[in-house]
């Protein structure tokens, strides 16, 4: 049964994950997490991404991007991912790929999804087990977000800016939603639509995207979505 396509829309935050093929290990050092950063920086500047959040687990990584072109998502995983497997292949002496093949990916509705995917990202660690709390993670972008660490590849989205006002920061403010685990339906419906290629927001705007794309973007019957109503 062949895959969903993605569903890509320049402008639209993407949530996105890319897997080690079989979840196997895809870093092995420090110099490796810093290498990937690296590409991760000069490939969205490239291609016209907006990184917003990331989280670089042990087996695979997850991103939070604006792409201004419709190809600009697929343009900066594959710069990232074929440069990397070249860097472990000749680093640690193996040969064949990597990654599972195709990233995962879901377009993101702003308000309340887009800065649930920044927590669902940024607490990755910390469902892991990995560590208590996110800030003690190294390799992922909460340290940027919430304590205002230098970053030079960052692009704030509009909904975190939104969070500041006249007595408190916005950096404060974001730390704050950390107070409360996500919701676990939440959470559920995050991992669908990425796994699944859907959009993840709500019926209205799964259905916008689907009048524009003229196919399924979310979880239903199969083939194309029926003509919205004028009335």
């Amino acid at each position: 049964m062949p895959r969903r396509a993605r569903i890509l829309m320049p402008g639209v935050p993407l949530h996105l994950i890319q897997r080690g093929n079989n979840r196997s290990v895809c870093f092995f050092s420090e110099e490796d997490y810093l290498f990937y950063i690296e590409l991760l920086a000069e490939q969205a500047n490239k291609n016209g991404c907006e990184v917003h959040a990331w989280c670089l687990m042990s087996n695979h990584v997850h991103l939070l991007i604006s792409p201004q072109e419709q190809s600009g998502a697929s343009l900066l995983m594959k710069g990232v991912g074929q440069r990397y497997v070249q860097y472990v292949n000749r680093t640690y002496g193996r040969s064949g790929t990597l990654w599972e093949g195709r990233f995962r990916s879901s377009l993101v509705q702003s308000d309340r999804y887009v800065l649930a995917c920044y927590r669902y990202i940024e607490m990755n660690p910390v469902r892991a087990k990995m560590v208590a709390h996110p800030g003690e993670y190294r390799w992922s972008s909460y340290r940027n977000n919430a304590q205002s660490d230098f970053s030079y590849f960052i692009t704030p989205h509009a909904q975190y800016l939104s969070l500041g006002g006249a007595n408190i920061s916005t950096t404060d403010a974001y730390r704050e939603l950390f107070r409360n685990e996500l919701e676990t339906g939440l959470v559920n419906q995050i991992r669908a639509a990425t796994n699944g290629n859907y959009a993840l927001g709500g019926s209205r705007f799964a259905a916008e995207i689907e009048a524009m794309i003229g196919r399924r973007a979310q979880r239903g019957r199969p083939g194309r979505p029926s003509k919205p109503s004028i009335f």
